[in-house]
This record gives structure tokens, sequence and C-alpha cells, in this order.
């Protein structure tokens, strides 16, 4: 065979092979997206529908608005927030600070992996920093959450991560516990082993866990108002066994039932219903509400579009990756510029727009995917490899030109 004609030949035989390599990747992704969902059904798209017997609905009746006595409620505690010194007193030069309470993945999305100063610019509160629509005069928005800190840290008053987040976060920055009148908070158990319908599953078990930290956080934040929970990202791509599928979209409703108890208890004159939230009277509890609903099942977008892909999260499949925490802190601002249980303490002014995507508190947040695109990225490595060694031969063979005899 000629030279110039085992060239072309070869050229088409490793073509090939690059093409078919691709559709190999192509094909494995697939099958990985396939993988990548549960089958359940995100709580604020559930509706009437159940899980295990279990309503949906962020809140009761299948519906994901706060109920109208419950709002008044709400409304009485955004009314009482100002800015107080750190001496306790109301000040127009004091402060309003919003702390966050929580694990690993609260401060990767509230902050920084760290959980220490500077954030992320892609957290929230690296956005916030950044976003004129923020009070940057009389707000203080300060990260209390750090890695390995379970529900079960936070649960009683004398817990030393709230020395921790005096001693470190506020004192430092010059506030006080005095001045904390909202937080977020968003917490988990790990190692869970227990599912629903269980009587003794984790999710219970985190409900009763989060009215200690209500309770908990009223001792040491005394004039604290407001409290907006959150549950866990997806956690179907988990690799470990810190907090997989189901716990993590079972979470969702240790918040629901968490916030419902203390509904359900202020329409019974104050006296408890639920055992497992306890007292959540607003003489031991501040107001109790649903921050952003952060679930999605994988790739399967909910009804506001929102997915979460294999490249949004970390090689365990747990903790959020760069895109992961973007995309968190979106949905957190999108929270504090709309809803109206944020914007009067939140916004510079009044008028606070809506974040863009923000749709009646429940936020959209924009698809910002990571240099993975959702796929790992030793496969397009692979891939890369492979096109440019068919870009090289395409190119070796137009520039090959045989000698005239």
């Amino acid at each position: 065979m000629s030279t110039p004609s085992f060239v072309s030949h070869t050229a088409a035989r490793l073509a090939l092979a690059a093409i078919v390599l691709l559709a190999l990747l192509a094909t494995q992704q697939d099958r990985d997206d396939a993988l990548a969902v549960t089958g359940f059904t995100p709580i604020m798209d559930l509706g009437l529908g159940t899980y295990l017997g279990f309503p949906g609905g962020l809140y009761e009746n299948g519906v994901n608005v706060v109920p109208a006595d419950h709002a008044t409620d709400g409304a009485a505690r955004v009314a009482a927030v100002q800015p107080r010194d750190t001496s306790d007193n109301p000040s127009a030069s004091g402060k309003v600070v919003l702390v966050s309470i929580g694990m690993s993945n609260t401060t990767q999305e509230f902050c920084s992996g760290s959980s220490a100063l500077p954030c992320s610019s892609w957290s929230f509160m690296g956005q916030a920093a950044v976003d004129p629509r923020v009070n940057h005069t009389t707000l203080a928005i300060v990260n209390g959450a750090a890695g390995g800190q379970t529900a079960m840290t936070w649960d009683a008053p004398t817990d030393t991560n709230y020395d921790r987040v005096r001693d470190t976060r506020l004192t430092p920055q010059g506030l006080s516990e005095a001045q904390v009148q909202a937080a977020w908070v968003k917490v988990a158990d790990a190692g869970p082993t227990v599912p629903l319908p269980s009587a003794s599953s984790d999710a219970y078990a985190l409900e009763t866990h989060m009215g200690n930290i209500a309770r908990a956080m009223k001792v040491r934040y005394p004039n604290l108002q407001l409290i907006f929970l959150s549950s866990r990202i997806y956690a179907g791509y988990a690799t470990t066994t810190l907090n997989p599928e189901p716990y993590a979209y079972e979470s969702g409703f240790a918040v629901k039932w968490i916030v419902q108890a203390q509904i359900d208890q202020q329409r019974n004159a104050g006296v408890p219903v639920d055992p497992r939230g306890g007292d959540l009277d607003f003489d031991v509890a501040p107001w109790l509400a649903w921050g952003p609903y952060l679930w999605a099942d994988g790739t399967t977008a909910r009804s506001d579009g929102v997915v979460w892909l294999q490249g949004d999260l970390a090689a365990d499949g747990t903790h959020p990756a760069q895109s992961g925490q973007d995309k968190v802190g979106d949905m957190l601002l999108a929270f504090f510029t709309s809803s109206p249980y944020a914007t009067p303490w939140f916004c510079a002014n009044p008028d606070c727009s809506a974040a863009v995507g923000g749709v009646g508190g429940l936020a959209i947040a924009p698809q910002v995917i990571d240099g993975s695109g959702g796929v790992s990225i030793d496969r397009w490595l692979l891939a890369g490899v492979a096109i440019a060694v068919l870009a090289t031969l395409v190119l070796a063979a137009a520039l090959y030109r045989p000698r005239r005899a």
C-alpha cells in the first residue's frame, strides 16, 4: 500500500474511533442522567398529592403560601425588627443582623467553605455584598454556619457553637447577640438510617432538633424575630452515607412539620399540638417560615425549572460544587429581595424589586453550570483528547500532498 493511501486509511480509522468514543461518552451520560433521579416529587410541586401518605405543599392544604393567620403573626414580627446598638438599645445608627445557622453545605452556600471571611463571590453573602438593592447601611449579614456542625450541635443555648458565633463572627465585626433579629437555618443530621414512614425516622428526629434550635436561638438572641428554614439540596449523586436520599428529600417534611406545628399551636390558644416540635409559642421561639425550597429531583426540572446536575455537586455528591453554591446563593438572594417578611429590613428601599426569576417567594434560580456542565470532568477530558486527535488527523490529511513523479 502506498504511503498516502496508508495515511488516509489510518486517519479514517482513527477518526472513526474518535466518533465511536464520543458516542459512548454521550450514551454513558444519558444513562447517568436517567439514574440521577429518585422519582420523588418536590414538596413544592406535590400539592394535594402525598409521599408515603404525607401531603405536599410547603404549607397546609397543598399550597406554597403562608396561611393568612400566620402571615399576620409574621407581619407583626417584621414590624418589631429595628436597628439596635450592641447594648440592645434601638438606634438609627445600629444594626439588624441576619445570621446563618447550620453545617458545611450551609456555610458553603451562604458564605464560604471555611466559614470565614472573605465570602466567595458566588455565595449568597458574596452576591448580596455587591447588590445595590440590598441594605448596606443598617443590615449586617453574618455567617454562623460551619462544617461538621450538625443539628444536634445547635439544639441547646449552652452549645459551644453559639459561643463560637459570638466570639469569632459577631464580636470581631463590632456586633452583639442583641442585634441578631433574623436567621436562615439549614440543618441536618449526619448518617441518617431510618426513612419515613417509620415513627422513629430521621425526619421526625430532625423536626425535634429544629424545635429545640428555635428555642435555643431565642435564648441566645432575645431579639430574634424571624427564622427562615430550608431543607437540603438534592443528594441522589451521593457516594457516601453522610446524608443521601431519601433523607435529603425527607428533610423537607421536617421543615414543613415544624412550621405547621407553630401554626397549629397558635390556633390552639398557645397550647402545643405537635409533641415532636414542642413549645413554639412566640415568647419562647421566633416566627418560623420557609426560606427558599432547594430540592429538585436531579435532572428532572421542577415546576420553576430548577434542576440539580452532577456537576453542581462535589465529588461526594453531597456538598455543592461552585455552581451548586451559586445556585443556592441565587435562590437566597431572590428570596430575601422578594419576601414581604424580609424586604422591609433587607432591602435599601421599600420598593426593592424582585430578583430575576423570583415568583411569589419561591425562587427560580438562573441555571449556572460550572465547567463540567454536569458531566464528570474525566469524560470531557477524554472527549477533548478524541476531538483533538480527530482535528489533527483531518489537518494532516488536508496538508498532505504527495510528490508528483
